[in-house]
């Protein structure tokens, strides 16, 4: 069943505000015991000869890729979740474990919220041992934002236009004038969430109420159409680090992803070295005297922040808001604008984990230079292309859609060519395509290709390509002639 959230602004008086901030404090101890607890019961499951065994056994078995012991893996899996079991690795036990520490704090925090800070948690321990993840983190000071329930029945509640929680009654801020919202609150309500914003050196808080169904549509006040409709037919998307080309029957568009997103670096650079330097003058014990940090065994460094170097970290902190608000304004967005062009999303299948990590070789440049190991980390933290896919998928859900993944390496959008069905492997740097004299962008034409695989997910349809090419074309040189004589990035080549 489909959920949408709606934001509310939280009307607090000051002692509401330490008390919230007492309970977020509170949560966040709560956590870094939960995973004191666990993480001895991890330990010693990792160091079993049977865990050892079972393990190496499976990795064997999925290096090989032998469908024969298909049936092995399944026994191995069993026992690898009994195992689970046997040493509490599982929600319900993480869950029970919480019920515990929950008991002393019992004003502050009620059960139902407990238990969700057990489930985020055990959400990480499900990338641990099922997924991808390498480790478990404790929570820094300032970290935990966030508190949910399980329901509108108990805990965390909003009734009668108010927060209500253990004692707090705080007024949440509606725009009655907002038709959105107030055919928002019409729905069923399916549990709250708390959510506290460091901004402009000021915590601010805010009540989500995560709804049962689909969002509402909205409505053009103006006009009084219907705003952000969903579109019928194909809609091609290649998506890179920093750009993204679509193509569709009514539109052919690039645009550099979130580029209001100002380049922060040389503001984070001034700032770091104004806290390095206080950091030093306030901690000169800490350093040899060569600069270098005192190692001090097993001992926890001391560092004593000055009110000078909080003041700096809180201007570093709000250029990140600010940057991470207008990511994510944009991103929607331009979401919006896709669905608007048709019902049928195609994209590739993209690895940005490993676009992040540093090259693994170590070469030499023809100047005899060591090239950089550095891949695309700093892109992709600015651009987000991970996080608009995310956002796209979450709208087409409201409509029983998915996006459509695509097979990246059968496809070979960047190589194929429609016209004479042939792949050949182009350089980073050639962002143009000649079809005997018909020149188009790189991306654009990846993007039109996407649009037009087969059901199959791992071939090009040429009879849709053939078909549709003309209006393409069209589309595509009207693209090139707005962004002609604009400041462009240089993978757009235009």
């Amino acid at each position: 069943m489909s959920n949408f959230i709606v934001q509310f602004p939280l009307k607090t008086e000051i002692y509401q505000e330490n008390i919230l901030n007492k309970r977020f404090e509170i949560g966040r101890k709560i956590y870094n015991s939960l995973v004191t607890v666990t993480q001895k019961r991890y330990n010693e499951m990792i160091k079993t000869k049977l865990y050892r065994n079972i393990k190496a056994e499976l990795k064997e078995i999925y290096q090989s890729k032998d469908k024969i012991k298909s049936k092995r893996k399944t026994e191995l899996c069993k026992q690898l979740n009994e195992l689970y079991k046997l040493y509490k690795l599982n929600e319900y036990s993480f869950h029970s474990d919480v019920r515990q520490m929950q008991k002393h704090f019992k004003d502050n925090i009620d059960s139902f919220t407990a238990q969700k800070i057990a489930t985020n948690l055990w959400k990480a321990y499900d990338k641990l041992l099922f997924g991808n993840g390498t480790a478990i983190h404790y929570k820094r000071y300032d970290t935990l934002n966030s508190f949910e329930g399980k329901s509108n029945d108990t805990g965390i509640r909003f009734k009668d236009n108010k927060l209500i929680w253990n004692g707090l009654d705080i007024p949440v801020i509606i725009d009655f004038k907002n038709p959105y919202e107030i055919q928002s609150l019409e729905y069923e309500i399916a549990y709250c969430r708390i959510v506290r914003k460091y901004v402009r050196n000021k915590y601010k808080f805010y009540l989500q109420i995560v709804f049962k169904g689909i969002a509402p549509l909205k409505i053009n006040k103006q006009t009084g159409e219907i705003k952000h409709t969903l579109g019928n037919g194909d809609v091609g998307i290649d998506i890179g680090t920093q750009t993204i080309a679509i193509s569709s029957k009514s539109d052919v568009k690039i645009y550099e992803l979130a580029d209001r997103v100002q380049n922060i670096e040389n503001q984070k650079r001034i700032l770091l070295r104004k806290l390095d330097r206080s950091r030093r003058s306030s901690n000169p014990n800490n350093y040899n005297e060569d600069g270098t940090i005192k190692k001090q065994g097993n001992k926890k460094v001391i560092w004593n922040k000055s009110n000078h170097y909080i003041k700096i970290q809180n201007q570093l902190k709000e250029l990140y808001r600010k940057q991470a608000d207008i990511r994510k304004l944009q991103h929607e967005i331009l979401a919006n604008e896709i669905l608007e062009q048709g019902d049928n999303i195609y994209v590739e299948t993209m690895n940005y984990a490993g676009l992040q990590k540093r090259s693994n070789k170590t070469e030499k440049n023809d100047k005899g230079k060591f090239k950089k190991r550095k891949r695309f980390g700093k892109s992709l933290a600015n651009k987000a292309p991970s996080m608009l896919l995310t956002i796209i998928d979450r709208k087409l859900k409201y409509y029983d859609r998915q996006l459509i993944k695509i097979d990246t390496y059968s496809v070979k959008a960047s190589q194929y060519n429609h016209f004479d069905e042939t792949c050949v492997k182009k350089s980073l740097s050639q962002r143009w395509n000649d079809f005997n004299g018909i020149k188009v962008q790189r991306d654009m034409y990846s993007a039109f290709l996407i649009m037009n695989v087969n059901d199959d997910l791992k071939t090009i349809n040429n009879d849709k390509c053939n078909n549709r090419f003309d209006n393409f074309l069209q589309l595509h040189n009207k693209e090139v002639e707005r962004l002609t004589g604009n400041k462009n990035l240089s993978s757009i080549a235009i």
